[in-house]
């Protein structure tokens, strides 16, 4: 039977960890109580390392395993972020009431918005429709137009989030 690389990977971890446990605790011992203690210690120090190395390979294989879905999981933020930036400014540059929101705030939130859509784990179709809607919004001329291009970006968004 092959085992997986997560596996190896587990056990080899198991490994150096159980010897540098043996080897500290034989260190301790000599100190402590000489070679009698220091093959007592050793043995606890080891025995202990790998029952508590046995007892995570659970947790330790499937962290390995869901490495994608943890890389998938940061992109679908990214992508979140980028969508709450991008309405923010939206809403800063076509305010329901008139003079809401002042030059600096709107400068800031477009700042935010760029910055958040410059991140290189944004996916590609969400950085594609993110620059359309910052163009639509930045032009600042036709609402409907800029309101068409969030709403693009929000089912990006939202494709992306069910592709998985």
């Amino acid at each position: 039977m092959e085992s997986s690389l997560a596996t190896r990977i587990h056990l080899l971890v198991t490994f150096v960890l159980v010897t540098g446990a043996v080897v500290g605790g034989a260190c301790f011992g000599l100190l402590a109580g000489g070679r009698l203690g220091a093959v007592v210690a050793a043995g606890a120090a080891g025995l202990g390392a790998g029952i508590g190395s046995f007892l995570a390979r659970r947790q330790v294989v499937s962290f390995f395993r869901a490495e994608a879905v943890l890389a998938d999981g940061y992109a679908e933020g990214i992508a979140d972020a980028a969508l709450m930036s991008i309405a923010t400014y939206h809403a800063a540059v076509f305010p329901l009431v008139p003079d809401g929101v002042s030059e600096e705030e709107r400068d800031a939130r477009r700042t935010l918005a760029y910055r958040v859509c410059a991140y290189d784990g944004l996916p590609l179709r969400v950085r594609v429709a993110a620059a359309g809607a910052l163009e639509a919004i930045d032009h600042g001329l036709d609402a409907e137009q800029a309101q068409a291009a969030v709403k693009d970006l929000t089912l990006a968004v939202y494709e992306h989030r069910t592709v998985r």
